[in-house]
């Protein structure tokens, strides 16, 4: 980040009809924004007016606005706490960041809006954001400019709210992605030139493709394949062990486990919705083939080499590593666990029973002391190079990456699964504010304040 920024606290107050237009400000405040005339523009969001300064006998991080002018840029008549950035060229004065959630899970708990599974984590983001200074409210793709919802004295409250600075996309349907009127809201976003980060769900077979050619990461990658009946059974030649996964899944779901037995025969495990999750017959490859197929049903999937992995008192285990990007552009690791899958699960996914622990605590069960820190410390490693990959490679801006990994029984780490909107359900909840919500307000402020200083220069 190449700026520095002034925490200003924004009062509004009553004035006469022929101040509306006026700010009040300390004279040492206005000297240290760098300030050089009364007559300046302000910008909160995508909107820009201009207005008048008073200098008066005021605090030194405190501007008064008046009550029309916070209603001119759609913001609550309330002290509010914002970074601030003078663009001198234009003598602009810009307050932020507004960040905006977009979220399709907006349900009605007690005559109050309710986000669901991300609704605690909208909690962090805001309590955050209030702290570190800017404006945080969250919206439906439907109501964009028209309707979101801000936190004041505890309960969410919906009112139209200026246009972001930045969206971060929490959307949990990949189908929603695809519709017409998505699209739509989708073009109004660029239109206004609005950042709009992890704008959509990565597929397997797009990040293996980004990955496989990789020097550094092949070796850690499991074989992979789209699935198709000559490259399954080709597969099945060369490995014990197959997942089948379809290239859009997500939580765990509709994955298919193939296991190679005794006598050339084939035994099959599913993670569907519904059914056995181990059907005990035992199959020829024909006859799995054929068990296969409505399974997959006309949906894509790939063809990945199973590994096996180190377990946690006989279940299986892998780890979630969240990364996010910095203030320096650059990727570091804000959170790691171990997710132990459920009873009778060969998937550790939380939606499926599965449950989480230390890291370390969980190596250490397979591994000694030193090995153990060794191969904690491999994992974050490979983490941040293919989030650094990834968002080099990928279409959009990404700020939020989780990366699952597994550990084999010699200590190896393998690369399984790359996800652009990580469930908040595995972060500790030891601190008010968990790392993965400071670090989504820090990009937040990144990319507000970049695009400016990128207005600026056109």
């Amino acid at each position: 980040m190449s700026f520095s920024l002034t925490s200003i606290l924004v009062v509004p107050i009553k004035l006469s009809d022929k101040d509306q237009d006026v700010i009040q400000m300390s004279a040492q405040l206005f000297k240290l924004l760098q300030l050089n005339m009364y007559e300046i523009n302000v910008s909160i969001g995508r909107k820009t007016v201009p207005i008048k300064v008073q200098t008066k006998d005021l605090p030194n991080n405190t501007i008064y606005f008046s009550e029309d002018l916070m209603e001119s840029f759609y913001l609550p008549i309330h002290p509010l706490k914002f970074q601030a950035m003078v663009l001198l060229e234009s003598q602009t004065l810009k307050l932020g960041p507004v960040a905006a959630l977009l979220t399709d899970s907006i349900d009605n708990q007690n005559n109050e809006p309710y986000f669901r599974s991300i609704h605690l984590f909208c909690e962090e983001l805001q309590q955050g954001i209030s702290e570190t200074g800017g404006f945080f409210y969250v919206f439906s793709y439907q109501q964009f400019l028209s309707q979101g919802y801000y936190l004041i004295d505890g309960k969410w409250t919906a009112a139209q709210l200026p246009a972001p600075d930045v969206i971060y996309n929490r959307i949990h349907s990949r189908a929603l992605e695809y519709k017409k009127e998505f699209k739509q809201f989708r073009a109004k976003v660029n239109q206004l030139l609005i950042p709009f980060f992890n704008d959509r769900f990565l597929s397997k077979w797009e990040v293996y493709e980004h990955l496989k050619d990789i020097r550094n990461l092949d070796s850690y990658l499991p074989k992979t394949k789209l699935f198709s009946k000559d490259h399954f059974y080709e597969m099945t030649q060369k490995y014990d062990t197959l997942f089948l996964k379809p290239i859009h899944g997500s939580q765990g779901r509709n994955i298919i486990k193939v296991s190679c037995e005794p006598g050339s025969s084939y035994s099959l495990e599913t993670s569907l919705k519904s059914g056995p999750a181990k059907q005990r017959e035992l199959f020829s490859l024909d006859e799995l083939f054929q068990q296969i197929k409505p399974l997959i049903h006309n949906r894509i999937y790939i063809i990945q080499q199973g590994i096996l992995l180190m377990s946690y008192q006989s279940s299986s285990m892998d780890f979630r590593v969240l990364c996010h990007q910095n203030l320096d552009n650059n990727w570091r690791v804000t959170s790691t666990v171990a997710r132990i899958a459920g009873k009778q699960e060969f998937v550790s996914n939380l939606a499926r029973g599965g449950t989480l622990t230390r890291p370390l605590n969980a190596l250490k069960t397979c591994l000694d002391d030193n090995k153990a820190l060794e191969v904690l410390a491999q994992m974050k490693e490979l983490a941040l190079e293919t989030a650094s990959i990834i968002s080099q490679n990928s279409q959009g801006i990404i700020g939020e990456l989780g990366i699952d990994i597994g550990v084999d029984q010699d200590g190896k780490p393998w690369l399984i699964e790359v996800n652009s909107k990580p469930s908040k359900n595995f972060e500790d909840g030891l601190t008010k504010i968990r790392p993965s919500a400071k670090a989504i307000i820090q990009f937040c402020t990144i990319l507000a304040f970049d695009t400016a200083f990128m207005k600026e220069d056109i």
